[in-house]
């Protein structure tokens, strides 16, 4: 059996690698080479690739003129609230799915439903609950419970991090749920045995049982939610597209191209190498940092 897959290893996977080397390898290259380039997305600015050489001159102008670093800051405050807010929502959903016995697999359903809805409809169902809902009729002036915050969400910068961080919450917690029901399900009912023997209360069983046994779960959330926080763009161009200085990293590399004339995609480009070693580089650290603290059963 083992001679059977060898033989037939590399004719099934050969048309993968073939299809991911051309779809994916060869443009990240090139894409690193335009980004030293005066590339118009059509035509090079100086007739030819080596012609248009600009050297370093695309990455000054990503830092020099200021909207990708504001860029950048504002997508890294809302990372902060997304990891905060999505992984305890659903470390608390999985939780209460976990200590039920009838109807587990239908509410489990039912929050992860709202995953298989697209990035753009779902900005646009946000938006019409933010300016209309939210605004008009509920936390208004004229509204059952006056709450400035809560009105005009995407019309404001601040607020609109935390908009942002409601729908997305509203997203994905019940797809990380199902990441910790797994990590639950994997811990062995003789450490809880153990445990109540000992003595430990509901609080101490948490801290010092569930939550270690759950780092394997929180790597993987963890890596999910920064990694999407970054590379958000269908929900941003849905519910405030941009305005009101609420651009996010994906959004303002895209938006680049608008603000220049003619577009310059060498510095998009250049805006695209930067954003993918910040990425890469959070996401190596973090998977690190929090795996050295995953425990052995």
């Amino acid at each position: 059996m083992e001679k059977f897959y060898k033989r037939r290893f590399w004719p099934l996977v050969l048309p993968a690698v073939v299809c991911y080397t051309l779809v994916l390898v060869i443009p990240f290259f090139i894409g690193i080479l335009y980004s030293f380039t005066s590339w118009r997305g059509t035509y090079f600015a100086g007739g030819s690739l080596f012609g248009s050489f600009v050297g370093l001159e695309n990455y000054a102008k990503v830092f020099s003129g200021g909207k990708f670093g504001y860029s950048l800051v504002y997508t890294a405050s809302y990372a902060v609230i997304a990891v905060i807010l999505l992984n305890v929502i659903a470390l608390g959903m999985a939780l209460l799915i976990n200590s039920i016995t009838k109807g587990a697999g239908a509410l489990r359903t039912v929050l992860f439903m709202p995953k298989m809805l697209g990035g753009l409809a779902m900005g646009f169902v946000w938006q019409f609950i933010f300016q209309v809902i939210f605004t008009d009729i509920l936390f208004g002036e004229e509204g059952f419970l006056h709450a400035e915050f809560l009105t005009y969400m995407t019309q404001d910068p601040k607020k609109a991090l935390f908009a942002l961080a409601i729908m997305n919450t509203w997203s994905m917690a019940g797809y990380l749920m199902l990441m910790y029901v797994i990590g639950l399900n994997a811990i062995p009912g003789d450490v809880y045995e153990a445990a109540s023997i000992d003595g430990a209360n509901v609080f101490q069983t948490f801290f010092k049982i569930k939550l270690p046994l759950l780092m394997p779960s929180i790597t993987i959330s963890l890596f999910l939610v920064i990694s999407d926080s970054f590379k958000m763009l269908d929900q941003n161009v849905a519910l405030t597209n941009g305005d009101y200085n609420t651009r996010m990293l994906a959004l303002q590399i895209l938006r680049t191209i608008q603000d220049s004339n003619p577009p310059n995609y060498g510095v998009a480009q250049a805006q695209a190498v930067i954003f993918f070693l910040i990425v890469a580089t959070i996401s190596i650290v973090q998977v690190s940092v929090t795996r050295s603290k995953e425990v052995q059963m």
